[in-house]
């Protein structure tokens, strides 16, 4: 694998002829800590993944749980968004400052799409598509630390 200096001219050649540069400000803070943005993002998934996965073991368990605000559409909806949205921001940064690979982008798109819609093949395949769209947000996760980490231009990842 080639490293290319995102302010290279040569840099064209790799993304379908387009000129690409980098005077987008991304502030120090946040491209430090990348890294750790990919890990709250798999940590979120996977916590809003077992509520999801458990809540229907719970329910018969402990009933005050089921009529409290965590069995509410509104709140899975919340941590669902929030995971999203955290995750766009590291695999951004991650595609912005260190690899240009578009692959963990899609993999949190489309995991935060199945997983948004998991209501569309009926309640008893709701666990399988909760686990299938979690899988994909977490590899996403995990693809964007082992590109940054392959940056060998940087000591931020």
């Amino acid at each position: 694998m080639k490293i290319i200096d995102i302010k290279s001219p040569d840099i064209s050649n790799h993304l379908a002829g387009s000129r690409v540069t980098s005077n987008i400000p991304i502030p120090t803070v946040i491209v430090k800590n990348n890294s750790k943005l990919d890990r709250l993002g798999v940590w979120i998934t996977s916590l809003c993944a077992l509520h999801c996965l458990l809540l229907p073991v719970l329910i018969p368990l402990a009933p005050l749980v089921a009529s409290s605000f965590v069995a509410s559409e509104w709140f899975e909806r919340g941590i669902l968004s929030f995971s999203i949205l955290v995750g766009f921001a590291a695999l951004f940064i991650g595609f912005h400052k260190y690899h240009r690979q578009l692959y963990p982008i899609y993999s949190l798109a489309l995991g935060g799409l199945i997983y948004w819609n998991k209501h569309m093949f009926g309640e008893a395949y709701e666990p399988i598509t909760i686990a299938v769209g979690a899988f994909l947000i977490i590899i996403a996760h995990i693809a964007n630390l082992r590109l940054c980490k392959a940056c060998k231009k940087c000591e931020t990842c």
